[in-house]
């Protein structure tokens, strides 16, 4: 069978798991709806997962859809992390937590027994520390850094990418460009530390 892209074996799993709860294929509509993407958008991926023979052809009525593989193969060594939206690094941005699918890590990028999820970097606050525009930021889920760690903080409902600092009454959030000037608070929610990022060129 021919490989299948990151996006077709999220959907292959989203199908294999929906039929598993449910006894009978999501609507197309359904699928689309699950990633937020177009009706053509879903109906493509339907067709090229036939194509590539993990769906089977069946009649063009709704629902009848069958998989000849349950889901497609995974490699033990690869981990999927959520994918949850973008995060500023420059002036604070709502961190919607939209699922965007998952990411693949090898395991020797994650520690074990820990939580991890994934940021789209927003903005150029940081391109001192190396972390640029378009950047994912894969993040260790914790409620408390270290003063110097570059964490995802969020104030005032928006979350930041910053270098952390405790001072006696606020928090100091730095930014890794001289363009940007430090955000102060006391109200200061910590969602991780940044682990690593990955960027594709």
């Amino acid at each position: 069978m021919k490989e299948l892209t990151e996006r077709q074996k999220q959907v292959l799993s989203f199908i294999a798991d929906y039929i598993k709860e449910h006894s009978y294929p999501p609507a197309i509509r359904e699928i689309a709806a699950h990633y937020s993407i177009s009706v053509k958008g879903a109906h493509d991926h339907i067709t090229a997962l036939r194509k590539k023979g993990y769906l089977k052809h069946t009649e063009k009525r709704p629902r009848t859809m069958g998989l000849t593989h349950t889901k497609p193969e995974t490699n033990t060594d690869m981990v999927e992390i959520p994918l949850l939206g973008s995060v500023a690094a420059g002036i604070p941005i709502l961190a919607e937590e939209n699922f965007d699918g998952n990411i693949l890590l090898h395991r020797s990028m994650i520690k074990k027994n820990k939580k991890y999820f994934a940021l789209k970097v927003k903005g150029d606050s940081m391109s001192g520390a190396g972390i640029l525009e378009g950047d994912i930021a894969i993040i260790e889920k914790q409620n408390t850094v270290r003063d110097g760690d570059i964490a995802v903080a969020v104030i005032d409902e928006a979350a930041a990418l910053k270098r952390f600092y405790k001072e006696s009454n606020r928090i100091k959030l730095q930014s890794e460009n001289p363009s940007y000037p430090p955000i102060y608070s006391s109200e200061v929610k910590i969602l991780g530390k940044l682990s690593s990022i990955i960027r594709t060129y």
